[in-house]
């Protein structure tokens, strides 16, 4: 489906770059702007590559009317948790003003339609395991309070002019393209999956569980984990969605079952056919026991179906992806 130029801020990262793949598979009219502070150039194959930050307004300004762009897909943001704690004016300078700043370029413009990469860190530390769309949002650290303002933001926006949006609120995003030719490079990750393939791949040395006194079967910590090409996938159905005249909405990604941190390295091990080294340690302030998303929305509203919901499967994409960069033959060596 074709409908409008599309503007995909951090196109070049991980999740965008995946994105921006499928969304040129299917012939859309794409356009990339990506300050490549984590992003990869040669991630983003086939469409236009604009360097630049999403808060420059005239950059943006100038974007939107070159391209008459119709929808926005915003990925450009910081993600890691603890940097957060740490350094919190980064993050609502970067995730929420930025944000504000890419809204108020899309208003003067006219943009119809705007998808947002949310997160399950707006639910903070929820009562139950099983978080809804209605689950109360209660963040505990920047990262996530920085992305539920920016949620705010949309649905005030959303009522005040004709810009209608989705937010996805991701839960744990692993895995690269089953081809190989796009993954994620990101520095100094902090995700599970990829922390253990590096280990397996011998990129890392040891890893760390964090917690292994949790109620719950092996006493680790349990997460829903969903490939990068069925998150990727939902985006397209939520452009398309909101092209077909859909309401604003807010919708979880995940698959709605989870795997504890014991399990991860287990597959880890048995897809790599070898142990790696691991070192439980303390638990980390803020870990819930238990996070897994009740997605039954986004299936009915979106029509979106996963493909992709297999442990090991999810694992052998991101080791083979781990194997290419420690032998240099991947971008982010």
């Amino acid at each position: 489906m074709q409908s409008g130029a599309i503007l995909v801020t951090g196109g070049a990262g991980y999740i965008g770059s995946h994105v921006v793949r499928q969304l040129l598979q299917r012939g859309e009219q794409v356009v990339v702007l990506d300050n490549l502070s984590t992003g990869f150039a040669e991630a983003v194959q086939g469409a236009e590559l604009v360097v630049g930050d999403t808060g420059d307004a005239a950059l943006v300004d100038r974007l939107l009317t070159e391209h008459a762009i119709e929808s926005v897909l915003h990925f450009a943001a910081h993600t890691v948790v603890p940097e957060s704690v740490e350094n919190p004016l980064k993050y609502y300078g970067n995730n929420t003003c930025h944000t504000r700043s890419l809204l108020s370029c899309c208003q003067h413009h006219g943009v119809k339609h705007f998808i947002f990469s949310s997160t399950a860190a707006v639910y903070g530390i929820p009562d139950s395991p099983y978080c809804t769309e209605d689950t109360p949002t209660d963040p505990i650290n920047a990262y996530g309070a920085s992305k539920l303002m920016s949620e705010m933001m949309l649905r005030d926006l959303s009522r005040a002019c004709d810009l209608r949006h989705v937010a996805l609120r991701y839960f744990n995003v692993a895995g690269t393209s089953p081809d190989g030719d796009i993954g994620q490079s990101t520095p100094r990750a902090t995700l599970l999956i990829k922390v253990a393939c590096e280990v397996a791949a011998g990129r890392r040395e040891r890893m760390y569980v964090f917690g292994t006194d949790y109620p719950t079967p092996d006493g680790t910590g349990v997460r829903d984990y969903i490939h990068v090409e069925d998150l990727a996938d939902a985006h397209l159905k939520a452009l398309d969605y909101l092209r077909g005249g859909g309401e604003s909405v807010t919708l979880n990604c995940g698959y709605g079952h989870g795997y504890s941190v014991r399990e991860v390295i287990d597959a880890v091990e048995r897809v790599a056919g070898h142990p790696i080294t691991v070192e439980a340690t303390d638990r980390r302030p803020g870990d819930p026991p238990t996070l897994i998303a009740r997605s039954d929305r986004a299936r009915e509203v979106l029509g979106w179906t996963p493909r992709y919901d297999d442990l090991d499967f999810i694992v052998k994409t991101s080791l083979e992806w781990e194997k290419k960069l420690a032998a240099g033959k991947a971008y982010g060596v």
